[in-house]
């Protein structure tokens, strides 16, 4: 039976249908090792508590996820934690951090700073978007320590809810919210180096500056090999490799 606490997450009528919302939640815990392989999630007297809503939504929730086989609800048991990857198209894109999870490992994500940004003629990123973007700064903390570092930039051509990005939900399932817009990623390309760790990323990860860390550089296309997104992630690899599943 699952016995931790999360950190609330406010859900208004704005944002589209309670149920959705909570079934959102949930998953993204799931896939994040909140609630682990096998385990229980919260029983649903706890989680109308936490939500505020009532009986029937909470049960529309599980109902889908459900039949998304995320869970299976048992009599006298509980609703028990199936799968905890995810099927879409997009789950190349997220495949790492799935692997940790499957491995027993938590994964949490922080929102440090979102906004538009203008970016300097003659640089890459002028070149990729324009004259402005949505910048995106998050920390991976893995098992409540610091991990990764990723700063993204997103194409100017999606726009970003107010409401969404302050609630933090977008920008713990970033990928989930562009397949939600009909906006399907297609392929990604990744380079790898290793480099100091600039001083607000050696900040944010909890290590000396000028310490050697792992810079990955991901560019995600959609099908008319448009890039929808660009991003630099920093990993403190002293604190978990980073890991390539090569599948047969």
């Amino acid at each position: 039976m699952w016995k931790g606490s999360v950190k609330a997450v406010s859900i208004t009528r704005k944002k589209g249908p309670l149920y959705l919302q909570i079934k959102k939640i949930i998953k993204d815990r799931i896939m994040h090792g909140v609630y682990p392989l096998g385990s229980n999630i919260p029983a649903e007297p706890q989680l109308e508590q936490e939500f505020q809503v009532s009986k029937m939504t909470v049960r529309n929730a599980i109902r889908e996820l459900a039949e998304e086989g995320y869970v299976e609800k048992k009599s006298g048991v509980g609703t028990i934690v199936l799968r905890n990857t995810s099927l879409s198209k997009l789950s190349k894109g997220k495949r790492f951090t799935e692997l940790l999870v499957e491995a027993g490992h938590r994964m949490e994500k922080r929102l440090i700073a979102s906004g538009h940004v203008s970016l300097e003629s003659g640089t890459e990123l002028h070149e990729l978007f324009g004259a402005s973007c949505h910048r995106m700064e998050r920390l991976y903390l893995l098992n409540d320590q610091p991990y990764i570092h990723f700063i993204h930039y997103i194409t100017p051509a999606i726009s970003f809810p107010d409401e969404l990005a302050a609630s933090g939900q977008l920008f713990a399932s970033l990928y989930d919210w562009l397949e939600e817009k009909q906006i399907a990623l297609e392929n990604f390309r990744d380079s790898f180096l290793v480099e100091t760790a600039a001083p607000g990323s050696a900040r944010l990860l909890g290590i000396e500056e000028g310490t050697s860390v792992l810079k990955r550089l991901r560019y995600s296309f959609d099908g008319d090999g448009n890039v929808i997104e660009c991003s630099i992630g920093y990993y403190n690899t002293a604190l978990q490799p980073y890991l390539v599943d090569y599948d047969a």
